[in-house]
């Protein structure tokens, strides 16, 4: 009997949909051509989302697994196609993401003869991959693309497949690959050490100001953070990646810390002496010693590798963060409520009315300040919000309203402008139901722009909030702290209103602090009905506060110096962290 046959490139698309691969991000190539034929085949299983640029589609795969938890897969040409992935590539690698990256080349027979547009592309992807490897032969096709999604999914990195064109269009047998999909399991939780549960309440039994660091390894357990935190009376500082793990209004919450952070956090830290550092790889800890004053440090974290790495640890637990937490916090006496943590609330509370009056300004030039609370006004409770590098990062985790009904995402540790449109597609398309907004800077969105026109023709609709400042913010502030001047920062404006109607979308500009209300109003039903919107915010240059170079304190400035900086910063009734201290009989420990 005549065995059943099918391409290469078809039965490694089917083993891709056994791992609930639902589409591809990318652009076709010469290089790709067998894809295009598989895609075709198959696009009652599977979309291909056809990007304007290799790096949208790599960033977007990235980040539909931050969103989601679904492997994203994407493609690239050979040659300069595979190259343009690489920054998506490295976002994923730096955020321990899945990632299937797909790259196209030559036929088999072009290979090693110098032919257009060939290079050595695996030795490229070698830092970047888990798994790098070339396809020998048409029939490993589908085999290889199964060990590449396994070996991402089971080491949370990316994995790198070169084809050689011709092999997609082999018509192999039909029963002679398979996916072991279905053999996926999840490593357990592993079983906590009581000795290591032990030690670690007993430092925290005797700490007198203690603060929880709660990392991203503490998502969908944020119930039990808060749990912990109120019977210990220990405020938490949070990694500047886990916002949405908290409800904004939970009366203890510092915030994220050192330069993408609030004021609150980076006080509370300078001040504690204990400090439950859970599930967090927070790199700036190490690199400018940030724990060094404290007394006592307790790290728990499920992977073996980071428990010592960012700070020598008191106490270590091996663990996963919310199993931890409760079993810290079963074992844990309950605390009267202490001056340290009352003069944390208040801190909090002065900080939460600072960043209030900013918002809810009424009059003067427009800021970021009241951008955000538009947002705050008009978004659905369990808005979704792709979040771009810069200081759209740092001043999102300071005025965005954000509860565990909402998911905040960007690009973490690799840092990359740009993340923030793709997100936004990849987002649409695994939530469609759920509202989208992309919130940039005027910088990030100019790398971008283009594929506004990729969402409007796949119909998936987002609000693009772009902060027009018409210049690298975040770049020209740190400048500012080790340069002599500011340079190569500013850029001309742009109207982004004007291009996003050009591609099809709906284009705002708002310059003025009373036409915010009703353009995101009208925004908001432009979006359910649809359609995609960008809405140019014309915004001023001030700067956001740099709290982690705060002058406030008289202990430590001169008094014109704090009255230069509270004018600059709109920060009149800010007060230094000393003061609630003190209010509670505590002296700081800086003196």
């Amino acid at each position: 009997m005549k065995k059943e046959k099918l391409p290469a490139a078809v039965a490694a698309l089917r083993v891709m949909q056994e791992w609930g691969v639902e589409r591809i991000y990318g652009l076709p190539a010469g290089s790709l051509n067998t894809w295009m034929d598989a895609l075709y085949d198959e696009q009652e299983k599977m979309d291909f989302i056809q990007v304007r640029h290799e790096e949208v589609g790599a960033l977007a795969a990235s980040m539909q697994y931050k969103f989601s938890g679904k492997i994203g897969v994407c493609l690239g040409s050979g040659g300069p196609g595979a190259t343009h992935l690489i920054n998506g590539l490295y976002d994923a690698k730096h955020d321990n993401i899945p990632l299937l990256a797909i790259m196209g080349t030559r036929d088999e027979k072009e290979l090693n003869l110098d032919a257009f547009q060939e290079f050595n592309q695996n030795p490229y992807y070698n830092d970047a991959a888990v798994y790098n490897r070339r396809v020998a032969y048409a029939e490993q096709l589908p085999k290889v693309i199964d060990e590449a999604i396994r070996t991402a999914i089971s080491q949370k990195g990316v994995a790198v497949v070169e084809v050689p064109v011709n092999y997609g269009w082999v018509e192999i047998d039909a029963d002679s690959f398979y996916s072991s999909a279905s053999s996926h399991r999840k490593y357990p939780h592993p079983l906590l050490n009581e000795e290591d549960i032990d030690a670690a309440v007993e430092i925290l039994e005797n700490a007198k100001r203690p603060v929880i660091y709660a990392g991203i390894g503490t998502r969908g357990n944020g119930d039990a953070v808060v749990e912990l935190s109120r019977k210990l009376k220990a405020p938490v500082a949070i990694t500047g990646i886990n916002y949405d793990t908290f409800d904004y209004a939970f009366e203890a919450q510092l915030g994220s810390a050192y330069r993408v952070a609030r004021k609150t956090a980076n006080e509370a830290i300078d001040e504690a002496d204990t400090i439950l550092f859970t599930g967090s790889n927070f790199p700036f800890s190490e690199v400018e010693g940030f724990f060094d004053h404290v007394d006592n440090f307790i790290n728990i974290d499920i992977d073996p590798h980071k428990l010592g790495k960012r700070h020598q640890a008191d106490a270590a637990i091996l663990g996963d963060a919310g199993d931890a937490i409760r079993s810290i916090t079963q074992k844990i006496s309950v605390k009267e409520e202490s001056p340290w943590y009352r003069a944390n609330l208040d801190n909090i509370k002065n900080w939460s009315e600072y960043t209030s009056y900013l918002e809810e300004k009424t009059q003067g030039p427009l800021q970021l300040y009241q951008v955000y609370h538009a947002i705050n006004q008009a978004a659905d409770e369990d808005a979704i919000y792709s979040i771009d590098v810069g200081n759209t990062t740092q001043t999102s985790g300071r005025h965005l309203k954000l509860t565990p009904k909402n998911m905040w995402r960007t690009s973490a540790l690799f840092a990359t402008m740009g993340n923030g449109l793709p997100g936004a597609l990849a987002a649409k398309a695994e939530f469609p139901h759920r509202q989208v907004w992309n919130l940039c800077g005027d910088g990030a969105f100019s790398m971008v722009y283009p594929d506004i026109v990729t969402a409007v023709q796949y119909q998936l609709p987002s609000i693009s909030v772009v902060f027009s400042n018409r210049e690298y913010g975040f770049i020209k502030n740190a400048q500012e702290e080790s340069n002599q001047q500011h340079y190569g920062v500013d850029f001309m404006d742009i109207d982004f209103a004007k291009i996003a109607e050009a591609q099809g979308a709906v284009g705002y500009t708002v310059r003025e602090i009373e036409e915010l209300e009703k353009i995101f109003q009208q925004a908001v039903q432009d979006e359910k009905a649809g359609k995609v919107v960008v809405i140019d915010c014309k915004i001023t240059d001030d700067r956001p506060m740099p709290v982690e170079n705060l002058v406030l304190d008289p202990k430590h400035h001169a008094q014109e110096d704090i009255e230069a900086y509270k004018k600059r910063y709109e920060a009149e009734n800010l007060k230094p962290f000393r003061e609630f201290l003190e209010k509670q009989g505590l002296s700081s420990r800086h003196q």
